[in-house]
């Protein structure tokens, strides 16, 4: 790593300070409109926040190095960082005065789009508050996908770029030039949050209500303007509403993408997406069946519940429409093991995700075949495509290193005496970036203001290293990243 790299970075990191800066008079504007005094607060902070950072763009502007592997883990973890922190300055000063443990966390939570809070009374918060939140989980969203289709991949730590898209007629990439699909890209996520902001209008919300979630649900992030969530809307409609955008924005929008802009069907046959489906489908009807048996709830009413809640957990983004650690032992446990499985690689959605599962079963059924036929030659699937072994190495160096942070994690966070449910739950949901854990004190009617300071920033660190894809932060522990 040499002075140059270092430099980029920072110069990088702080035009987008900049940009952020400009989008908090959003939120002070939001203010304006409804008569709250907090919007000289994000006014005073947009201008102090775009004044330091117009300074470290102009201290450290110079000519672009060139972008190694080594300058692309650097560059995700200092924007990440920087995004968190800008995030954080306008919740200290703002309505509940927020500490800066406090503040960090909800501001990583929402660029991560991870959706635990550690606030109550949102009933009652500025309504420039409640909208910066929500926009900084639909820009973490932006991020998110933008990170998933165009950096991880060069970095070889997640994305789809080991695979080519399927067509049954074509091995031609959907769009020639990157500029082409960038704007396709953002084209449709925009349509998406305004389709979704309208369907929610149009189910009952107010236009507050449904701007906000609208943003939420898309990121697939979960803040919601209600202590409550959904439950406060008492709406079967706007349930199966979000039920139905949480489900599309699980899916890669790469694929998205192609499919609505080039209305190719067979985009839709990635693997991934079967898999997806199919644990959505099995965690929510399972879950559904057992409430309905189980609680006498009645079966529409069940089901409802089920697939919103099991949509919200396997899309990771947290919403709730009722306490699901009520329902009984089947759903908990159902609840724990959703919380690992997550959505689809890239999409906003977090979690271990379900290429990675195709491919170590692929793997797994592989080495089981060799115990049969020591000498056979098996190859690992994809669909159509062949699976490299410097992906199938990645993919187990991920899981295993999942599985040790979460277990250290836990380990960590019961030094400050919670029990184990909770630590180990915490530590899940933050990892996966779902939010609500399957503890009482952090499940889907609690959240995490109680706990102190240094578990907010044991879980500000696990929620980055999930959101980042765990390896490309680790890499930066290593002595070797940081020699010239």
């Amino acid at each position: 790593m040499n002075a140059t790299q270092l430099r980029s970075a920072i110069y990088i990191a702080a035009l987008c300070g900049l940009y952020l800066s400009t989008a908090m008079l959003i939120p002070a504007m939001v203010d304006l409109y409804y008569g709250h005094s907090d919007w000289k607060v994000f006014a005073a902070c947009a201008f102090m926040v775009g004044a330091l950072s117009l300074t470290a763009a102009m201290a450290t502007r110079g000519p672009p190095p060139v972008f190694t592997k080594r300058m692309g883990f650097l560059l995700v973890n200092v924007l990440w960082a920087t995004f968190s922190v800008v995030g954080a300055i306008p919740m200290m000063f703002s309505g509940p005065q927020l500490s800066f443990a406090q503040a960090l966390f909800e501001s990583v939570s929402g660029i991560t789009t991870t959706g635990s809070t550690v606030l109550s009374g949102l009933d009652h918060m500025p309504p420039g508050l409640l909208m910066w939140r929500s926009l900084l989980c639909w820009l973490g969203g932006i991020g998110i996908v933008a990170l998933g289709l165009f950096v991880l991949p060069f970095l070889r730590v997640g994305g789809m770029s080991f695979f080519k898209m399927e067509s049954s007629d074509t091995g031609d990439k959907p769009f020639a030039r990157l500029a082409t699909f960038t704007r396709a890209f953002i084209g449709v996520y925009v349509g998406i949050t305004i389709a979704c902001a309208i369907a929610y209008d149009f189910a009952g919300m107010t236009r507050f209500d449904a701007i906000n979630h609208a943003f939420t649900t898309i990121a697939t992030a979960g803040f919601s303007t209600h202590d409550a969530s959904f439950a406060y809307f008492r709406s079967d409609a706007i349930l199966w509403v979000s039920s139905f955008f949480m489900t599309v924005c699980s899916l890669p929008f790469s694929i998205l993408i192609v499919f609505i802009v080039r209305g190719r069907l067979d985009a839709l046959r990635d693997p991934q997406i079967v898999v997806f489906l199919g644990y959505l489908l099995f965690f929510s009807v399972s879950a559904s069946i057992y409430n309905h048996l189980a609680n006498d709830v009645p079966f529409h009413r069940a089901l409802t519940h089920g697939v919103f809640n099991f949509a919200s957990i396997l899309s990771t983004t947290g919403f709730s429409s009722d306490d699901y650690l009520g329902w009984g032992p089947f759903a908990v446990t159902a609840a724990f093991f959703a919380t690992f499985a997550g959505g689809c690689s890239g999409s906003t959605a977090g979690g271990i995700k379900a290429y990675r599962f195709v491919i170590m079963f692929g793997i797994i059924h592989n080495g089981l075949k060799r115990l049969i036929y020591p000498s056979a030659i098996y190859s690992v699937r994809y669909g159509t495509q062949t699976v490299d072994v410097e992906v199938q190495r990645t993919v187990f160096l991920f899981f295993t290193s999942y599985i040790f942070i979460w277990f250290v994690g836990s380990m960590a966070l019961s030094t400050f005496g919670h029990d184990f449910a909770t630590s180990t739950s915490a530590v899940l949901t933050a990892l996966s970036n779902v939010g609500p854990g399957v503890s009482d004190l952090i499940g889907p009617s609690g959240n995490f203001a109680t706990m102190n300071e240094g578990s907010l920033y044991i879980l500000s660190l696990m929620m980055l290293l999930g959101r980042l894809e765990v390896l490309s932060v680790l890499v930066l522990l290593l002595p070797t990243f940081w020699r010239t």
